[in-house]
């Protein structure tokens, strides 16, 4: 969880920061990532500043996440905020057979999709919160 939260601190996002990491079957860690544009974009100016207009253009961190390995390399995805809907599909269709996170995202499917899945989905809430 401390490398998500670490991951997260490079989001650009002024609004909400989302970092993620990821292990392999042998706990090591494969990759990191966080919510943010796609590589190499330039946000005009002005571009941060309406956040209702410029979501639809942000990457989730667990997207991110999943572009930096391969199916059923990554066991273990340890996440700051619980999966959005079509990330825990996502993260189910990489094979990821454990997921923790820190916060509860309320208008997410994502318990009912690890259940069917048979994806262990834990809530680490103890885990330090620091401020972005």
């Amino acid at each position: 969880m401390a490398l998500a939260h670490v991951a997260s601190l490079r989001s650009e996002d002024p609004f909400r920061k989302v970092g993620a990491a990821a292990l392999d079957h042998d706990n090591r860690v494969i990759a990191t990532a966080y919510n943010g544009l796609a590589p190499g974009f330039d946000a005009p100016a002005g571009f941060w500043e309406d956040r209702e207009k410029r979501q639809k253009f942000m990457l989730h961190a667990e997207v991110n996440l999943c572009s930096l390995f391969k199916r059923g390399e990554a066991k273990i995805v340890a996440t700051t905020t619980m999966p959005c809907t079509a990330c825990m599909q996502t993260l189910c269709a990489y094979g990821v057979k454990e997921v923790y996170y820190r916060d509860v995202y309320h208008a997410s499917d994502a318990p009912e999709i690890a259940e069917t899945y048979g994806v262990k989905l834990v809530q680490i809430p103890e885990f330090p919160h620091y401020p972005a």
